[in-house]
């Protein structure tokens, strides 16, 4: 298989400075609300990015679980090797992917952790199983096998049958933009490019070369 070989040409929708909202984050909602109607494999799926305590970018997939005027929630372990990295650096940058919209975004800002309140409430929403797993997992710490998560996780329900309150290294985050690019492909990779950027609280639009 040759890579080289390997080319879509985009040419499903276009984007103007004039069809963009004013305000990115209204935008933003209204393009995730087209990618869910149409039926975008993991619409919320969510590339997050951050440089971590040894000065190296890592990266890894999460699921968007709110959008606000603020910014950008997601849910995670807080000791976890991103949390680490969110720790020692409090930016972070988001790019979802719609390949079936020919779509992407980008965003760009600082990262802070939510309230306790806001992250009790949303545990409190999750599964049971998944709220046990936020226990079991010393997430992107070395395990000797599967064997001992499983064990893990079994001792956990029997100590919470019933109610499993949040464990104090799990939370949520907020990335509040100062960032935000829309990308809509178009023919002969001349692709259609929006960015806003936050200046003296201002959002200021503007088109950037493909």
């Amino acid at each position: 298989m040759n890579l080289h070989d390997i080319r879509e040409d985009y040419s499903k929708q276009e984007l103007s400075e004039a069809q963009c909202h004013a305000d990115p984050i209204v935008q933003f909602e209204q393009w995730l609300n087209e990618a869910v109607q149409a039926q975008v494999n993991e619409p919320t799926a969510v590339n997050v990015a951050a440089v971590g305590e040894d000065g190296r970018p890592n990266s890894r997939m999460v699921l968007l679980k709110e959008v606000n005027p603020q910014g950008f929630v997601f849910f995670t372990n807080y000791n976890s090797r991103k949390g680490k990295s969110y720790a020692a650096h409090p930016f972070a940058a988001m790019t979802f992917f719609w390949p079936e919209l020919e779509r992407q975004v980008r965003v760009e800002g600082r990262i802070e952790k939510l309230s306790a309140e806001a992250s009790d409430e949303y545990f409190d929403s999750r599964p049971y199983t998944s709220r046990i797993g936020a226990w079991a997992s010393d997430q992107s710490e070395v395990i000797s096998g599967k064997a001992v998560l499983v064990a893990k996780a079994a001792a956990i329900g029997a100590r919470h049958p019933l109610h499993v309150p949040r464990p104090p290294h799990w939370g949520g985050y907020l990335v509040l933009p100062d960032r935000i690019e829309f990308w809509q492909g178009r023919p002969s990779r001349l692709h259609d490019r929006i960015q806003y950027r936050l200046e003296n609280g201002m959002w200021i639009r503007e088109r950037l070369s493909p």
